[in-house]
């Protein structure tokens, strides 16, 4: 099992992501979207997803830093393993606590306002609780790193990551004996890659970054 989890599921999962989203972009352009229901209760909306997202953002970019660092580099840089292993507790928990928030605010919505229940797919709700779970489990884990906080646990974490990415065999073998919190934590995350295409979350994807750095529109009276 966990060969399969942790050596064979991570290429599926990406797979699914890469082919599937493709194939989606390719046959069903217009089902690529957030499905905005933004003009009903809008003001929740708003909170919920400023948090949600700044929240997710920081998770993200802490597990890829975290975990795709070579761990030569940390060595280089005197980074000590306990150090970083306090620094992804605090500020893994901030966002997690953010994220968590966000989620909650935002399943409010979806499942107590009726007018946008009624707006809302099996699957809009669906994501917001694998999410969910997804963070609670992150937040879970934080205890037992509490018990490991010399950061040798971290390490066998960064090694099956750098493993999977480099295409190396023995992956699985680093994270064996770990606590299963983290082997859900991963599972799962795993398994809402390999859906991510089949969800609104391809949105994602089209994110307008362009949006941020375009140039300011002038507006001139009309003349009469």
């Amino acid at each position: 099992m966990d060969f399969f989890l942790f050596q064979l599921f991570p290429y599926i999962a990406v797979i699914s992501l890469i082919l599937v989203s493709i194939i989606r972009f390719d046959r069903d352009p217009y089902t690529w979207r957030s499905k905005s229901s933004q003009l009903l209760r809008k003001r929740q909306l708003i909170i919920g997803s400023v948090f949600f997202h700044l929240g997710i953002l920081m998770i993200l970019a802490g597990h890829v830093v975290g975990l795709l660092t070579p761990i030569a580099v940390f060595d280089a840089m005197g980074v000590d393993h306990g150090a970083k292993q306090m620094l992804a507790i605090i500020a893994g928990g901030i966002a997690g606590v953010a994220c968590l928030i966000g989620l909650l605010l935002l399943l409010h919505r979806r499942l107590f306002y009726p007018r946008v229940r009624a707006t809302s797919s099996f699957a809009d709700i669906a994501v917001l609780f694998l999410l969910l779970g997804q963070v609670i489990l992150g937040l879970c884990t934080i205890k037992v790193s509490m018990g490991h906080l010399d950061g040798h646990e971290m390490v066998k974490f960064m090694n099956w990551a750098q493993h999977i990415v480099t295409f190396r065999s023995g992956a699985h073998e680093y994270i064996a004996d770990v606590h299963f919190l983290f082997k859900a934590h991963i599972t799962l995350g795993l398994f809402i890659i390999f859906i991510w295409p089949f969800t609104r979350l391809v949105h994602v994807f089209s994110a307008p970054i362009g949006f941020v750095l375009r140039p300011y529109q002038i507006v001139r009276k009309r003349e009469r």
